[in-house]
Protein backbone atom coordinates (compact mmCIF):
# COMPACT_ATOMS: atom_id res chain seq x y z
CA UNK A 1 0.00 0.00 0.00
CA UNK A 2 1.65 3.69 -1.09
CA UNK A 3 2.10 5.57 1.44
CA UNK A 4 -1.01 8.21 0.06
CA UNK A 5 -3.42 5.31 0.02
CA UNK A 6 -2.27 4.31 3.81
CA UNK A 7 -3.28 7.95 4.86
CA UNK A 8 -6.32 8.33 3.28
CA UNK A 9 -7.13 4.98 4.46
CA UNK A 10 -6.32 5.61 8.07
CA UNK A 11 -7.87 9.17 8.05
CA UNK A 12 -11.35 7.58 6.32
CA UNK A 13 -11.28 4.56 8.85
CA UNK A 14 -10.68 2.22 6.09
CA UNK A 15 -9.61 -1.60 5.94
CA UNK A 16 -6.39 -2.01 5.49
CA UNK A 17 -5.41 1.20 7.71
CA UNK A 18 -3.62 0.26 11.33
CA UNK A 19 -6.32 1.45 13.36
CA UNK A 20 -10.11 2.64 12.18
CA UNK A 21 -12.09 4.75 13.78
CA UNK A 22 -15.85 5.07 14.51
CA UNK A 23 -16.90 7.71 12.01
CA UNK A 24 -20.26 10.23 12.00
CA UNK A 25 -21.69 11.29 9.23
CA UNK A 26 -22.23 15.38 9.56
CA UNK A 27 -25.48 17.35 7.89
CA UNK A 28 -23.23 19.70 6.37
CA UNK A 29 -19.79 21.41 5.64
CA UNK A 30 -17.86 24.40 5.71
CA UNK A 31 -15.41 24.83 3.20
CA UNK A 32 -13.32 27.76 2.37
CA UNK A 33 -12.32 28.91 -0.92
CA UNK A 34 -9.50 31.32 -2.07
CA UNK A 35 -9.09 33.34 -5.15
CA UNK A 36 -5.12 33.18 -5.72
CA UNK A 37 -5.77 36.07 -8.18
CA UNK A 38 -7.66 38.43 -5.84
CA UNK A 39 -6.28 37.39 -2.74
CA UNK A 40 -9.96 37.19 -1.70
CA UNK A 41 -11.15 34.21 0.96
CA UNK A 42 -14.53 32.97 0.28
CA UNK A 43 -16.55 31.12 2.76
CA UNK A 44 -18.92 28.00 1.61
CA UNK A 45 -21.33 26.30 3.93
CA UNK A 46 -23.26 23.73 2.65
CA UNK A 47 -26.04 21.06 3.73
CA UNK A 48 -25.14 17.66 2.28
CA UNK A 49 -26.35 17.33 -1.46
CA UNK A 50 -26.03 21.28 -1.60
CA UNK A 51 -24.34 23.33 -4.65
CA UNK A 52 -22.17 26.92 -3.88
CA UNK A 53 -20.16 29.20 -6.04
CA UNK A 54 -16.76 29.51 -5.23
CA UNK A 55 -16.40 32.39 -8.82
CA UNK A 56 -16.84 30.60 -11.72
CA UNK A 57 -17.01 26.88 -10.40
CA UNK A 58 -19.71 25.02 -8.61
CA UNK A 59 -19.05 23.02 -5.73
CA UNK A 60 -21.15 20.19 -4.40
CA UNK A 61 -20.94 18.45 -0.82
CA UNK A 62 -22.09 14.77 -1.53
CA UNK A 63 -21.06 13.72 2.62
CA UNK A 64 -19.05 14.81 5.66
CA UNK A 65 -17.61 12.83 8.23
CA UNK A 66 -16.15 13.26 11.29
CA UNK A 67 -14.57 10.97 14.11
CA UNK A 68 -18.01 10.23 16.02
CA UNK A 69 -15.81 10.85 19.39
CA UNK A 70 -15.14 14.05 19.04
CA UNK A 71 -17.11 16.33 16.53
CA UNK A 72 -14.36 18.98 16.72
CA UNK A 73 -11.80 16.09 15.57
CA UNK A 74 -10.84 15.89 12.28
CA UNK A 75 -13.45 16.03 8.99
CA UNK A 76 -12.96 14.78 5.62
CA UNK A 77 -15.49 15.57 3.01
CA UNK A 78 -16.56 14.39 -0.25
CA UNK A 79 -16.60 17.06 -2.47
CA UNK A 80 -17.20 17.77 -6.42
CA UNK A 81 -16.01 20.65 -8.24
CA UNK A 82 -16.94 21.86 -11.71
CA UNK A 83 -16.38 24.53 -14.33
CA UNK A 84 -19.93 26.19 -13.99
CA UNK A 85 -19.94 27.57 -17.75
CA UNK A 86 -19.08 24.17 -19.14
CA UNK A 87 -19.74 21.59 -16.75
CA UNK A 88 -16.44 19.91 -16.68
CA UNK A 89 -14.91 18.46 -13.69
CA UNK A 90 -12.35 19.93 -11.69
CA UNK A 91 -12.14 17.81 -8.85
CA UNK A 92 -14.31 15.18 -7.78
CA UNK A 93 -12.87 13.04 -4.36
CA UNK A 94 -12.43 13.43 -0.46
CA UNK A 95 -11.11 15.97 1.44
CA UNK A 96 -9.16 16.04 4.57
CA UNK A 97 -9.48 19.11 6.99
CA UNK A 98 -5.88 17.97 8.55
CA UNK A 99 -3.85 17.89 5.30
CA UNK A 100 -5.22 19.61 2.68
CA UNK A 101 -2.28 19.29 0.26
CA UNK A 102 -2.89 14.93 0.32
CA UNK A 103 -5.49 15.38 -1.87
CA UNK A 104 -5.78 18.84 -2.95
CA UNK A 105 -7.69 20.08 -6.16
CA UNK A 106 -5.77 21.40 -8.78
CA UNK A 107 -6.88 24.59 -10.57
CA UNK A 108 -4.90 27.64 -11.51
CA UNK A 109 -6.88 30.35 -9.93
CA UNK A 110 -8.67 28.72 -7.07
CA UNK A 111 -7.90 26.53 -4.06
CA UNK A 112 -10.29 25.19 -1.76
CA UNK A 113 -10.62 22.96 1.69
CA UNK A 114 -12.33 21.75 4.08
CA UNK A 115 -12.63 23.37 7.34
CA UNK A 116 -15.48 21.07 9.69
CA UNK A 117 -18.14 19.04 9.72
CA UNK A 118 -21.48 20.90 10.20
CA UNK A 119 -23.48 18.77 12.64
CA UNK A 120 -26.82 20.40 13.18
Amino acid sequence: MSLRALAVALALGLPGGAAAQDVAIGTGAELRGLDKITGESIDLSLAAGEEGALGKLTVTLRECRYPAEDAAGDAYAFVTVREAASGAAVFEGWMLASSPALNAMEHPRYDLWVLRCKTE
